[in-house]
């Protein structure tokens, strides 16, 4: 099928498949422009997800026979398509004991089974955990473990055991691969903010009877946020809006703009309500990697070229993040030289980057030139090593 989706029109380069669904970005120069094309989208092609950024939006639809229709309506809005800003990140646990390995952390995400997909966010928004069998023991901690922050009532509802580590949040699966499991907090005290939650992003999440109810519930947040120039991350799902901070992106600190992000998110929620949305607070997850690293600028200047991402504008914050903010954060701590063993084990978790066929190479030659390590390679398929063993796989989408 080569590179492309298997349309035959004029819009057939629009597209591509990542993650077994026709995926395209269109760009547009505010929330506002690029809601005018998701509300053709929803009625365009039902069963698609749609992330509306403040510089475009990506489109994931249900079935390619409404490709063509959504690359129509994107050329008659004067938006243009941009394959080249797609990419999808999965995790990959490799286990000794998937049986035991799985449940555990489908409890912790509170994800779904998918044939052949391990497991999946119900929501689309966090990254696909995939568990793959291993028969390579490796018994010391890995140098890479995943950040899961949900709602409180949703923590306690899991039932783990007691945690361990400095804020007593950190658990293991039977492998010993760890996920720190946060509590979030409401937003705020006060009733305006009610429907928010903090789970390291500011969030809420609606569910909505009809597809007008959603059209002019993303309509309306995209205008509030262009209004003050903040760039709120929208996503409509069948019968669901999300409006979402970004990490950290209500604080003044990250977000830099002369607004209280707390007054934005009360005038949303008003807007939300006056629209018949229904509000539930159990929903909102962030999902982000954390990376152990000896020489921290060597580690973090790769995975900022290998998945062309950005780096937080703060002082003192190794994150580096999705620049469209449609893939999971990474952030960075220093791992003690001294911890050599650890240091030579390959971990149990790896990284999974699937890029557009014709832009593979590239990414490819891109992250060897950031100091990356070939260590094998299959048909579309290239396994590298970061200067201090951390893989990443990239995998030419179909």
């Amino acid at each position: 099928m080569g590179p492309t989706v298997a349309i035959m029109t004029e819009f057939a380069t629009h597209w591509r498949r990542l993650d077994g669904r026709a995926t395209a970005w269109f760009e547009a120069g505010s929330l506002l422009e690029g809601a005018a094309l998701a509300r053709r989208i929803v009625d365009l092609a039902p069963g698609s997800a749609i992330d509306l950024r403040a510089s475009g939006l990506r489109v994931r639809l249900g079935s390619d026979d409404s490709a063509e229709a959504v690359s129509r309506a994107a050329a008659e809005l004067g938006l243009a398509a941009n394959p080249g800003s797609l990419q999808q990140l999965s995790v990959v646990i490799e286990s000794v004991r998937p049986s035991a390995v799985t449940p555990v952390w489908q409890h912790v995400l509170d994800y779904v089974p998918a044939p052949a997909a391990g497991l999946v966010d119900r929501l689309q928004r966090d990254p696909t955990l995939l568990v793959r069998q291993s028969d390579e023991p490796r018994p010391l901690r890995n140098r890479i473990h995943l950040d899961v922050v949900r709602p409180s009532a949703a923590v306690e509802q899991v039932g783990l055991a007691e945690g361990r580590g400095p804020y007593g949040v950190r658990h293991a699966d039977a492998d010993g691969n760890e996920v720190d499991l946060v509590p979030g907090d409401a937003l705020g005290e006060g009733a305006d903010t009610a429907d928010w939650r903090a789970v390291f992003s500011a969030m809420a999440c609606y569910h909505v009877t009809s597809t007008r109810q959603q059209r002019e519930l993303a309509h309306a947040a995209a205008a509030l946020a262009d209004e003050v120039g903040f760039p709120l991350i929208i996503d409509l799902r069948p019968g669901l809006v999300i409006l979402d901070s970004g990490k950290d992106q209500w604080d003044r600190d990250a977000h830099g703009l002369d607004l209280d992000f707390a007054d934005l998110a009360g005038t949303l929620q008003s807007a939300a309500r006056e629209l018949g949305g229904t509000a539930d607070p159990g929903l909102p997850r962030f999902v982000q990697l954390f990376l152990d690293a000896a020489d921290l600028a060597a580690i973090r200047g790769f995975w900022l070229a290998a998945l062309g991402y950005t780096a937080d504008r703060r002082d003192g914050a190794s994150d580096i993040f999705d620049p469209r903010r449609l893939n999971p954060v990474l952030v960075f701590q220093e791992l003690d030289p001294a911890e050599t063993q650890r240091r030579r084990q390959r971990n149990r978790v790896h990284v999974e980057l699937v890029v557009p066929a014709d832009l593979a190479q590239l990414r490819l030659e891109t992250s060897v030139a950031a100091g990356g390590r070939v260590l094998g390679q299959s048909e579309g398929r290239w396994q590298l090593a970061d200067p201090e063993g951390n893989e990443l796989v990239i995998v030419s989408g179909q």
